[in-house]
């Protein structure tokens, strides 16, 4: 990163912890928002007009006070509406979030949430059961998926019954 964008991503940080001096911001290797700590964190090592939308989209879900989910469904609903207030956000900022940035961010929530839905065993797409786990109601078998939203998609199959 050149030093003229060390210069614009600090002034930008800067000015969104001057309005925003309920969380803290810090760098990290990845973009999340922390609801225990009030921090957002970002990666400062990205083109700076990335970085300002994944910054202003943290900030949404501080804002919007997001602190857990229970389904994946929930989880892709809250980053919708963190997308659609961080797009609100950026107007003050002068970023342009534009639509086709937020439905590709949305998208790769889309795309795990399907591949987590999909039964190992018949290929049905299905609603989960609990927090960790999904219920095929063509093949009846079950199967759990990690809770970690970061990582993966890695399903077992557990309890599998035959369909009579």
């Amino acid at each position: 990163m050149t030093a003229l964008n060390n210069t614009k991503t600090k002034d930008f940080v800067d000015a969104l912890a001057i309005d925003y001096p309920h969380f803290s911001f810090k760098t990290g290797h990845q973009d999340h928002w922390s609801p225990r700590t009030k921090t957002i964190f970002y990666n400062p090592n990205r083109p700076l007009g990335e970085l300002k939308c994944s910054l202003l989209h943290e900030l949404a879900h501080g804002v919007l006070n997001h602190k857990d989910y229970s389904t994946d469904f929930e989880l892709l609903k809250l980053e919708a509406e963190a997308w659609e207030l961080a797009s609100e956000i950026g107007k003050k900022y002068n970023v342009d979030i534009s639509d086709d940035h937020i439905q590709d961010c949305l998208d790769t929530y889309r795309d795990w949430l399907h591949h987590r839905s999909t039964c190992p065993a018949c290929g049905m797409h299905v609603l989960q059961k609990d927090a960790i786990s999904y219920r095929c109601f063509n093949c009846h078998t079950q199967w759990t998926v990690t809770n970690e939203r970061f990582v993966r998609a890695y399903r077992r199959s557990f309890n599998k019954k035959k369909s009579a």
